[in-house]
C-alpha cells in the first residue's frame, strides 16, 4: 500500500493503516532514535510515541513532504525531548553503564568461546569512546551527524528533516567531523583505552 494511501486511510480512521504503517517504518523510527539515544529499550518507547503521535496529528501531515521525512523529523524531536528530559542522568553514568554491559556480553562471550580474539574487546571500547564522542557533540552536529552515517540520508533529506538548508546541513557535518577528530584525538593522544 502507498504511503498516500496509508495517509488517506489513517485521516479516516483505519486501524489497519495504522498497521501497516507501524510494519513499513518501524526499523527506521527506531533506529533513528537509538541513533539520538543510544539505548535500545528507549528508542523503542520513543518509537512507540512516535507513531501515537502520527496517529494523532495525521490531519496536519503535509504532502509535500515524504511520510519518512515527517517521521525522521517527529523521531529526531522526540529523542531531544528525551535526551533534554534525562539530562540529570550524566552522560558519564551513560558511557559506564554501556561498558558495564559491554563487559559482562564480553565475558560471556569468553567463557562461551575461549579462543576470542583479544582486539574485540579493543573495538567495543573503541566504539564505546566514539559514541561517547558523538553524544558530546553540539545538538545540531548531534543530529545532523547521526542522521548522515547511521541512518545514511543525503544532504537533501537531512535539510528536509532538519528543516534548514542543504548548505546549513554541509556546514553542520564540517563542523562535526572537526569537533569529533579533536575529541578522539585528545582521547587516542592520552591512550584512553
Amino acid at each position: 500500500m502507498p504511503d498516500t494511501e496509508i495517509i488517506e486511510q489513517l485521516k479516516q480512521g483505519n486501524e489497519n493503516a495504522f498497521r501497516r504503517l507501524v510494519e513499513n517504518y518501524q526499523k527506521l523510527v527506531v533506529n533513528t532514535c537509538y541513533g539520538m539515544v543510544r539505548n535500545r529499550e528507549d528508542a523503542e518507547d520513543i518509537a512507540q510515541d512516535v507513531f501515537v503521535e502520527v496517529y494523532r496529528n495525521v490531519d496536519s501531515f503535509r504532502a509535500d513532504a515524504k511520510l519518512s521525512t515527517w517521521l525522521y523529523r517527529i523521531a529526531v524531536n522526540r529523542s531531544l525531548n528525551h535526551i533534554r528530559d534525562n539530562k540529570k542522568h550524566k552522560w558519564f553514568q551513560s558511557v559506564e553503564s554501556e561498558v558495564e554491559a559491554k563487559n559482562r556480553q564480553l565475558l560471556q562471550l569468553e567463557s562461551s568461546k575461549v579462543d576470542q580474539p583479544e582486539y574485540d574487546l579493543e573495538n567495543k571500547q573503541r566504539a564505546i569512546i566514539l559514541h561517547g564522542a558523538i553524544n558530546s557533540l553540539p545538538e545540531n552536529q548531534k543530529v545532523a551527524f547521526t542522521l548522515s552515517k547511521y541512518e545514511e540520508l543525503s544532504y537533501q533529506e537531512i535539510s528536509e528533516v532538519m528543516e534548514m538548508s542543504v548548505s546549513s546541513v554541509e556546514s553542520l557535518l564540517f563542523r562535526a567531523k572537526k569537533n569529533l577528530q579533536k575529541k578522539l584525538h585528545k582521547c587516542y593522544k592520552k591512550k584512553c583505552m
